[in-house]
């Protein structure tokens, strides 16, 4: 085989290789961006205090970082038959947990609520499994409301 011929094939084998390197390139941030398209959730804990409230904690997983997770709080009250939300807040800081910790066993430090006007609620979550629980959070549920306790 000539010296000029080797030469030609293996710049088209260089060539096809950055080619197909750049498709499949292309086509994996197509399909990670679709999947950022509508941030993942998951309930991790809920209660119902009689027949005025219901409360849930959801894990909301991060838009920007696959392993950051944020946490809400959202009061509902019965409204029509149905509930109704009332309020929401973020527990801890936007994007300040950690996805995996919050959707597996034992996520769920403390979570308790009390059957009174107005509410108590406290909630400790888990940060790492290495690191354990949260502080726990203080809040109160007045009118429908949720304040920090």
């Amino acid at each position: 085989m000539s010296l000029i011929r080797k030469h030609t094939r293996r710049v088209t084998t260089a060539a096809l290789t950055l080619a197909m390197a750049a498709a499949l390139g292309a086509a994996g941030a197509g399909a990670s961006s679709a999947g950022t398209a509508a941030p993942q959730t998951r309930e991790i804990a809920s209660s119902t205090l009689g027949s005025d409230y219901r409360i849930t904690l959801t894990a909301l997983r991060s838009a920007q970082d696959e392993y950051a997770a944020s946490v809400r709080l959202q009061v509902y009250t019965r409204s029509g038959g149905g509930w109704q939300e009332s309020d929401r807040v973020t527990v801890g800081g936007v994007d300040g947990w950690f996805w995996y910790p919050l959707t597996g066993k034992g996520a769920v430090c403390e979570f308790s609520t009390a059957s009174s006007e107005p509410a108590p609620l406290t909630v400790s979550l888990l940060l790492t499994p290495s690191l354990g629980c949260s502080e726990p959070a203080h809040y109160v549920v007045k009118e429908g409301k949720v304040y920090a306790g």
